[in-house]
C-alpha cells in the first residue's frame, strides 16, 4: 500500500490551524506529537462510558475499565515485544520512568561504584544519575562523541570496568537524531556483565522496537512523543530486575498487606504504580501505538527519512547555514546554526511564518556546551508532515537568514 499522506494529515485536527495567517507546518515534535482524532475520541469515550477506578471494584464499571487499563498494558508489551506483561510499568512519562529506575537501585550502587552515559544524553537520563552517584559516593563516567555526533564504539568498551554497574543511553539523540547501535553496545556491555538502561523517548514512534532482540534491560518512553497524551509513559524492566528492586513510591495500589506494625508490597507491575492511574493516558497510549501499527512503521520511518534527506539537502544551500549532528544514521531530527545569528532570533521570526521549531539547548545543555554552541534550532518529523512543508520551512528561513543578516 502507498502512503497515503493526505488520510494521514486528515487525522490530526490541529494541522488545520494557521499560525500568523499561515498555515500551521509543525516541525516540533521532537518536544511533542500532535493527538489524531482517534485518540482524542478516546479519552472522550472513557470519560463518557467507563470513567471509574480500576482494579478490586466489585462494580461494572470498575471492571470494565480495570479489563481496558489492563488490556492497555498487554498492548504495550506486543508492541515493544516484551516477554511478559508484568514488566511492564506505567509511569507519567520516560523523566519519572528513568527516576523511578534511580531511586530504585539507590541500594546497588556504593562508594567506588561507576555509572556510564553519554555526552549526548538529555537531562532526563543525566541528572538522576549524576544526582545518585553523589549521594552514593559512584563516578559518573561520561561517554564522549565525535563531531558527527556518534559514539566511539571502542572507547566506550574501555570504559567499562568491574566497578562499572550501569550502563544508560539515548537510543536516539533529542539535539543530533543520532541512532546509535545499541544492539551492539548492549552485546558489549553483556558480556562484561554491565545492565542497560535505553532512554527511548525519540526512537518509540520513528523506529521498530523489540527490546527482547536488542536484549538491553530496561526501557523507557513517553506517549506523548508518540501520538498519545501528555502524562502517560512506560518503564520496561525485566522481571528478574523489577522483582528485586524496591518500591519508587508508597501508598494505595502498590501494597500487599497494611498494618500498625509493617507494610508488604504488591507484585508486578503494581509495586511501582502507587495511587491511582492514569487510566484514560493508558488507554489513549494504545490507541496511539495502534494507529502506529495501523500505519506501519516501518513506512513511517522511510517516509520521515526521505524528509529528513530533503530538508539537509534544502537547508545545506543556504548560505551560513550548518546542520549539527551528521551521524550516518539518523532519524527525523534536524538541528542547525545560521551563522551570526542566535537560534531564538530564527525561531521567533520562523514562528511569525507559521513554522512551529525548537531552539536552544533541548534539555541537552552539556552536548550544547561540548559543542560550543549556544543553542541550535531544530526542526523535528513526524508521520504527518510532507515535502511540500519542507520546502515552505527552507523557504523561510531563506527570508529569515536575509531579514537578520
Amino acid at each position: 500500500m502507498s502512503y497515503d499522506i493526505q488520510k494521514i494529515r486528515a487525522d490530526f485536527p490541529i494541522l488545520r490551524r494557521q499560525i500568523n495567517g499561515k498555515p500551521l507546518i509543525y516541525f516540533d515534535n521532537g518536544a511533542t506529537t500532535q493527538k489524531p482524532q482517534q485518540v482524542i475520541d478516546c479519552i472522550s469515550n472513557y470519560y463518557l462510558h467507563q470513567n471509574s477506578n480500576v482494579h478490586r471494584g466489585v462494580h461494572t464499571l470498575s471492571q470494565e475499565a480495570t479489563d481496558l487499563f489492563e488490556g492497555a498494558r498487554e498492548y504495550v508489551r506486543q508492541f515493544i515485544n516484551a516477554e511478559e506483561t508484568n514488566e511492564i510499568i506505567f509511569t507519567r512519562g520516560t523523566t519519572e520512568s528513568i527516576n523511578l529506575l534511580a531511586t530504585a537501585l539507590k541500594p546497588w550502587i556504593v562508594k567506588g561504584d561507576e555509572i556510564l552515559v553519554t555526552a549526548m544524553e538529555h537531562h532526563s537520563n543525566f541528572v538522576p544519575w549524576q544526582q545518585l552517584c553523589e549521594k552514593r559516593g559512584a563516578r559518573l563516567k561520561i561517554v564522549p562523541i565525535n563531531r558527527n555526533g556518534e559514539l566511539d564504539l571502542e572507547f566506550l568498551e574501555k570504559m567499562m570496568n568491574p566497578y562499572t554497574k550501569l550502563l544508560a543511553l539515548t537510543h536516539v539523540s533529542n539535539v543530533l537524531g543520532t541512532i546509535n547501535p545499541v544492539k551492539k553496545i548492549i552485546k558489549i556491555a553483556k558480556d562484561k556483565g554491565i545492565p542497560v538502561l535505553l532512554d527511548g523517548a525519540q526512537a518509540i514512534a520513528h523506529t521498530k522496537v523489540d527490546v527482547q532482540d536488542l536484549g538491553c534491560d530496561f526501557y523507557a518512553f513517553s506517549g506523548h512523543k508518540a501520538y498519545a497524551p501528555m502524562g502517560i509513559g512506560v518503564l520496561y524492566g525485566k522481571f528478574n530486575w523489577m522483582r528485586r528492586l524496591p518500591p519508587y513510591q508508597f501508598g494505595g495500589e502498590m501494597i500487599d498487606e497494611v498494618t500498625f506494625e509493617k507494610s508488604t508490597f504488591n507484585e508486578l507491575p503494581f509495586k511501582y504504580e502507587a495511587g491511582t492511574p492514569n487510566v484514560e493516558g493508558a488507554l489513549a497510549l494504545e490507541t496511539a501505538l495502534r494507529y502506529i501499527n495501523e500505519t506501519g512503521i516501518d513506512a513511517i520511518r522511510q517516509h520521515e527519512d526521505k524528509l529528513l534527506a530533503h530538508a539537509e539537502t534544502k537547508l545545506s544551500a543556504i548560505e551560513g547555514v550548518r546542520i549539527i549532528g551528521t551521524a550516518k544514521q539518523k532519524t527525523a531530527a534536524l538541528s542547525f546554526v545560521v551563522e551570526g545569528i542566535h537560534p531564538y532570533d530564527v525561531g521567533m521570526l520562523l514562528d511569525k511564518m507559521g513554522v512551529a521549531v525548537r531552539t536552544g539547548h533541548h534539555c541537552a545543555q552539556p552536548l550544547i556546551d561540548f559543542l560550543g554552541l549556544p543553542g541550535t534550532v531544530r526542526a523535528s518529523f513526524a508521520m504527518y508532515n510532507t515535502k511540500e512543508e519542507v520546502d515552505l520551512f527552507a523557504d523561510a528561513l531563506v527570508k529569515v537568514v536575509s531579514m537578520l543578516k
